[in-house]
């Protein structure tokens, strides 16, 4: 049997944060629980994590700067929780590097469902393309790394997925629709955001993509030298 996911809960409400523990040990994850950023940080110095359950809304340091300082040196993925359901706040989480984002209250399976999409989008698949170039960078889709002149570039594990995607086809059109479909059912519009993220570490000029390019009324197409 594979080791259970490790997953890291952070909330400053006490009720929650060990209802959400005995819950997700129930349902066979391995949880460890931070009140605060200050005590996620000191978890993750000794403690290797498959994903961190993380509430925007917290004394100190926020949800959102640490998913910010986070992704600044690891992939781990990031499901945000928070009381703030509108659009706008949705974009923000995902534009700081969350993989994920669900309004406070939800439904205990709806948070397995989405941690379930998560852990697979994380998680190498199957069959994969080999290395693909595009101008300074090279994607390397068996491990799921960029590197640019031989350092690497860090990716959200959602970004990772969609490489994945468009490596296995280069130069072809794969819709909004279909990367939505196989990257665990994450919205059209977060598909749209991570594309924006990604252009943003892998163009030149991000406006004016030369790689992952637009198809208007289809979707996206990645083409590589």
């Amino acid at each position: 049997m594979p080791d259970p996911a490790h997953i890291l809960v952070v909330d400053d409400d006490q009720r929650l944060r060990d209802l959400l523990r005995d819950y997700l040990t129930q349902n066979g994850f391995l949880v460890t629980t931070a009140a605060d950023a200050a005590e996620a940080r000191a978890r993750l110095v000794g403690l290797e994590f498959d994903l961190i359950v993380l509430d925007v809304m917290m004394p100190g340091e926020s949800g959102l700067e640490l998913t910010v300082s986070l992704r600044s040196s690891s992939q781990v993925p990031i499901l945000l929780l928070t009381a703030m359901g509108e659009a706008e706040d949705r974009i923000t989480g995902l534009e700081s590097g969350a993989d994920d984002y669900l309004a406070k209250p939800f439904e205990p399976r709806e948070l397995l469902l989405r941690i379930g999409s998560v852990l697979r989008r994380a998680a190498p698949p199957a069959e994969t393309a080999g290395e693909i170039a595009f101008g300074d960078y090279s994607f390397d889709a068996q491990r799921g790394e960029l590197r640019s002149a031989e350092r690497p570039v860090k990716l959200t594990s959602g970004e990772v997925a969609l490489l994945r995607l468009f490596a296995r086809r280069p130069g072809q059109t794969v819709s909004r629709h279909e990367l939505s479909q196989q990257s665990g059912g994450a919205s059209e519009r977060a598909i749209d955001v991570q594309v924006t993220r990604l252009r943003r570490k892998i163009e030149p000029d991000p406006r004016n993509p030369r790689y992952l390019q637009t198809v208007w009324g289809e979707g996206y197409v990645l083409w590589p030298d």
